[in-house]
């Protein structure tokens, strides 16, 4: 197998240096155009053959093994290099593309999410030990794309800044509007909601911990009179909103679910209501969750291309009032959250074990790299049952936002 990843390699490399040291003490350079450069040590047979015949699951999987070790870099600068050649090769060999058409095909099957097994998927990532989050996250545990209006913000201040983009969107011109948070997290955009614009918000997950959490930062902080959890499927809600928003949970919806997901929203919303969806998105066009963030970070999950989106909410009648896509905001995001995960390892493996640790640092790195290097992005998109429910013109949103912005510095 070795000569087959060999031959691979030959022709993968067009960009940037990547060096192997083979399992018998052997080295091998791959050089393209000036670019990326990373050593790795290939320690077994194993893991030659694995990774010729299935890299996108298997390098990973080496990696939390032990198999694949970077040599004199880190896993961030090794899938610098193959990412960046991926999409220089625009897929990679015809063994890795055919993996991807069959993965293609059968995505329906894969992302069938009904609402027992979406809890089983929720519980997967989003139940582990509380104080991992905290480890790496934001002061207000905001596990979604930050947002980055002037490129340097430290991440509590990109979180925050997120959160007011994103209640601009909601127009939230008077107080006690009723709001639907779809995928709550851990409470922060509900709390910010009810605390700094005067909604009363519901918030629902799938999620046991963050309920826990969510509501005990309510009653914490006097809130919960104004703010209340529910563990529920979306599916289930049948009450009435002035206001729905969702951040960071339609990519776990499933492509077979998306009429049904703005059916749920557009039974919710009052007829002169405004929804606010924000979710990862893709902009090469459909295709599939990569194999192995599918069987160990996120599974059932999907990040849709928009020509998968708009026909789902064309359908349900609908009316998008405006779209945004965020570029890079989520590589920027996902930079602090390895930085401050990598200055918090030892800690972390106190929690768990070394191989969770290098599981999830692949799991930052690649998805930073996907941003970064490759398609992903992060689309917001506006949604009212009625033409005039949103104001005519895009200034209202920058206008909000700094009127907000100058309130807290006034309170602060």
């Amino acid at each position: 197998m070795r000569t087959l990843l060999d031959l691979i390699l030959r022709r993968f490399v067009v960009l940037g240096r990547l060096t192997v040291r083979w399992p018998d003490g052997s080295i091998s350079t791959y050089t393209g155009e000036p670019g990326a450069e990373a050593v790795v040590e290939l320690r077994d047979a194993r893991t030659v053959r694995r990774i010729a015949l299935n890299p996108a699951l298997a390098v990973g999987e080496a990696y939390m093994d032990g198999g694949l070790v970077p040599v004199g870099c880190g896993i961030y600068d090794v899938l610098d290099v193959l990412t960046t050649n991926l999409v220089a090769q625009k897929g990679g060999n015809p063994v890795v593309q055919l993996r991807e058409a069959v993965s293609v095909a059968t995505r329906r099957i894969a992302q069938f999410n009904p609402a027992p097994r979406s809890r089983r998927n929720v519980a997967h990532h989003y139940d582990l030990n509380g104080r991992l989050y905290s480890l790496f996250l934001d002061r207000d545990r905001q596990y979604s794309c930050a947002y980055f209006p002037r490129g340097d913000e430290t991440i509590d201040e990109a979180q925050v800044a997120k959160k007011r983009h994103i209640a601009a969107k909601l127009v939230l011109d008077r107080p006690d509007l009723t709001v639907l948070d779809i995928g709550c997290g851990w409470g922060g955009l509900a709390l910010t909601l009810a605390r700094d614009y005067g909604a009363r918000v519901t918030g629902i997950t799938l999620s046991t911990e963050q309920l826990a959490e969510a509501q005990a930062r309510a009653k914490a902080e006097g809130l919960d009179d104004r703010v209340t959890f529910e563990l529920m499927d979306y599916r289930s809600m049948h009450r009435s909103f002035d206001r729905i928003v969702s951040v960071g949970m339609f990519e776990h919806v499933g492509v077979n679910h998306y009429r049904q997901f703005f059916d749920v929203v557009k039974r919710c919303l009052t007829p002169d209501g405004v929804a606010l969806l924000h979710s990862i998105g893709r902009s090469d066009g459909p295709s599939s969750t990569n194999p192995w963030i599918s069987k160990y970070i996120f599974p059932g999950g999907y990040c849709p291309s928009l020509s998968e989106v708009f026909p789902a909410i064309e359908k349900v009648g609908l009316i998008a009032t405006d779209m945004e896509v965020l570029r890079l905001h989520y590589a920027e995001t996902l930079r602090h959250w390895r930085r401050r995960f990598m200055a918090n390892r030892d800690a972390i493996g106190t929690i768990y074990d070394e191989r969770f640790c290098r599981m999830f640092e692949f799991y930052l790195a690649g998805c930073e790299l996907a941003f970064r290097r490759q398609h992903h992005m992060i689309f917001q998109i506006q949604l009212t049952r009625e033409q005039a429910a949103a104001p005519l013109a895009r200034d209202y949103i920058t206008d909000t936002e700094r009127a907000v912005a100058g309130r807290s510095k006034v309170d602060a």
